[in-house]
């Protein structure tokens, strides 16, 4: 049986060193698992034939929606603070969004930046660009699973982006706790949200055009409302917890019957 992430197949399958090793392994896999719609008819390219595929299924589990319903903090639109996956390292791409909040820094009236996951050398851009444009940025420290879902109830906006995902964990956690998610075009996000209907989709080293997207959830509070709105019923309809604990235990069901 076999499973991937996304980056596997996505990024990696295009390098001819990396190629041949993906397909050795597709060809010789009986099951297949993925988080996204686009990883199979990519691994049905890259040498799956006779493995079956037992569902497209995010990786992480879900989400307790009931409790989570409960964390979000108000309308969308009524939330001050830009929220910045802080990823920069061979796929990571934080120090875009920084320099895209810097373009738009005008734009962003007592609106305020937190940064997560963030390493020295993206701490210290963010330094920067609250020296350079007047910006209040924090560095979200390490934080527990729950009080990480409390600041994506805080915000109006999360950003991630990155050269290659699967459906992003932290983009379907923004969509359940309301914040209006930009997120690179890398990850299979177009399964997930509705590009300017939900979110907006965007290039991952692009930060003119993350700007731009920044500047539209800043300004439209009719927007990000809607979207919040939106995303929650995807949120209901596909991460509970419970369905996907179901669907997981199901699959695997099907791979022991058929070896009785």
């Amino acid at each position: 049986m076999v499973s991937n992430w996304g980056s596997d197949i996505y990024l990696f399958g295009r390098f001819p060193e990396h190629r041949d090793r993906i397909t050795e392994v597709l060809r010789a896999c009986d099951y297949y698992l993925c988080e996204c719609h686009r990883d199979v008819a990519l691994a049905e390219g890259l040498g799956l034939e006779r493995g079956k595929v037992l569902g497209v299924i995010p990786n992480a589990g879900g989400l307790d929606v009931m409790a989570v319903r409960n964390m979000a903090t108000g309308p969308t639109s009524e939330r001050r603070l830009i929220l910045v996956k802080g990823y920069q390292d061979w796929a990571g791409r934080s120090l875009v969004a920084l320099t895209a909040l810097g373009m738009c820094a005008d734009a962003l009236h007592g609106d305020r930046v937190a940064v997560y996951l963030a390493s020295k050398d993206v701490e210290l851009a963010a330094h920067l660009l609250a020296a350079n444009s007047g910006l209040e940025v924090e560095i979200v420290p390490r934080c527990s699973h729950m009080e990480m879902l409390r600041w994506y109830g805080q915000a109006r906006i999360y950003v991630g982006l990155s050269l290659s995902d699967a459906i992003s964990t932290s983009l379907t956690e923004a969509m359940a706790l309301g914040a209006f998610p930009i997120q690179s075009c890398t990850a299979c996000a177009d399964e997930w949200i509705d590009d300017g209907v939900s979110g907006f989709i965007v290039p991952p080293e692009d930060p003119r055009r993350v700007a731009e997207a920044i500047q539209k959830a800043i300004a439209d509070d009719e927007l990000v409302d809607n979207a919040a709105r939106e995303n929650w019923k995807t949120v209901e309809a596909r991460l509970s917890f419970v369905d996907i604990r179901d669907q997981v235990l199901t699959a695997y069901r099907r791979v022991v019957e058929s070896i009785k």
